[in-house]
């Protein structure tokens, strides 16, 4: 893949500034120890707290908590607020935004996670959405790019050896996601979205010229990708 997705992650400063040409990305490791994530928990809201205790297997539960939680505490340095008081809203299809309250902020997130892996995108003024994939091993890779892909990405799977064919999917498939979460569509509409990318050539949005499409490499065998509307922007990339 193109350099630009091998991002440093690096320990973000204490006093964050967010500038309106800047995006950040987080990387947060799901997995934490016990006493975090009690902690952790505190910070949620009591819808929060019924949504976790409704997974069955208790890993969900704390993978939920941990994601909530510090997605809590990082939009909290942003705001200059305590965790327990950022409040959200949510669209049609569950996204959460920043409620009304924070408006004047400007801030807008999208939070993905994988296994024990989150990926969270944070802008200003500007639809964002992030995605994050663990890449699995798929027993049927090309009748899924036949089904869910454009004609010309799916040509792109099939001309490719076995071992490339899964690491291009999840690049598309990623890349598709991550545009439709930001423009708020569910995941119908994939096959509606082009993407023109290579094993070679980093991915570029086709359906929209006005928006920006950054791969990324969240950690071995993840792929991520995040789509933000405007063009040149300037990423740095946090490790929580």
């Amino acid at each position: 893949m193109g350099s630009e997705t091998n991002h440093l992650w690096l320990t973000a400063p204490t006093n964050l500034t967010l500038l309106s040409d800047e995006m950040h990305i987080w990387r947060i490791e799901l997995a934490r120890p016990a006493p975090e994530l009690q902690a952790l928990q505190t910070t949620l809201s009591s819808d929060e707290i019924a949504r976790a205790q409704r997974f069955y297997f208790e890993q969900h539960r704390q993978r939920f908590i941990a994601g909530r939680g510090i997605l809590r505490t990082i939009l909290g340095r942003y705001l200059g607020v305590e965790p327990q008081a950022v409040q959200f809203t949510y669209e049609p299809r569950g996204k959460p935004v920043l409620a009304d309250t924070y408006s004047y902020s400007s801030l807008s997130f999208n939070l993905s996670h994988s296994q024990d892996l989150a990926l969270c995108a944070v802008s200003s003024n500007r639809q964002v959405g992030i995605d994050i994939e663990h890449m699995r091993s798929v027993s049927d890779v090309e009748a899924l790019a036949e089904r869910f892909f454009a004609p010309r990405e799916y040509a792109v799977v099939r001309s490719l050896p076995p071992e490339q064919q899964k690491q291009v999917f999840f690049r598309y498939w990623t890349c598709k996601e991550a545009y439709l979460k930001a423009i708020g569509v569910g995941l119908v509409q994939l096959e509606k979205v082009e993407i023109s990318l290579t094993p070679e050539q980093p991915a570029k949005l086709m359906t929209d010229e006005e928006w920006s499409l950054i791969e990324l490499l969240p950690a071995d065998n993840y792929v991520g990708a995040v789509a933000v509307a405007g063009q040149n922007l300037h990423l740095k990339c946090w490790q929580y």
